[in-house]
């Protein structure tokens, strides 16, 4: 299937796709300040550089994009230009998510994973249940949790 915009347009709009603070990364921030929750952002001092750091939980938090990281839901989908460029990216995405995940399996933290999926989408959970999730899983002792959409 062809793109609707240009390539120009394309590139500009793909420029504008950030890396922190993305809009499902606020929604749980902003959850879990309501629900009391106190927490760093981004830190370089663990592995991965996670989203949200609950340091008195020993917990790191990832909120992942469907598409950046190759998810297996309806979110992502392989792109049809520059195959081999978005192969290859995609590919190291998650070669360096099993890094992390490898990287906390060596350390005393725990780390919880939600997806893009959970919170937008057609398979959403919606807010409320996610942040649940996320608050069940800080105050318990999993060291790994994922949080996906519904299949």
């Amino acid at each position: 299937m062809a793109d609707i915009v240009s390539s120009e347009m394309r590139s500009r709009m793909m420029a504008g796709i950030r890396g922190e603070n993305t809009k499902p990364e606020m929604i749980i921030r902003k959850g879990l300040f309501a629900l009391g929750f106190r927490f760093r952002l981004h830190s370089k001092h663990l592995p991965g550089k996670p989203d949200i750091v609950l340091a008195k939980y020993r917990a790191a938090i990832f909120v992942h994009g469907c598409f950046w990281h190759g998810h297996d839901c309806h979110l992502f989908k392989w792109p049809q230009s520059k195959k081999e460029f978005w192969r290859t990216k995609i590919n190291r995405n998650r070669e360096r998510d099993r890094e992390v995940r490898e990287g906390f399996e060596a350390i005393d933290w725990r780390r919880l994973v939600v997806w893009e999926c959970a919170i937008k989408g057609k398979s959403r959970l919606g807010d409320e249940k996610v942040l649940e999730q996320v608050s069940r899983w800080i105050c318990g002792n999993k060291k790994y949790y994922e949080i996906r959409g519904s299949i």
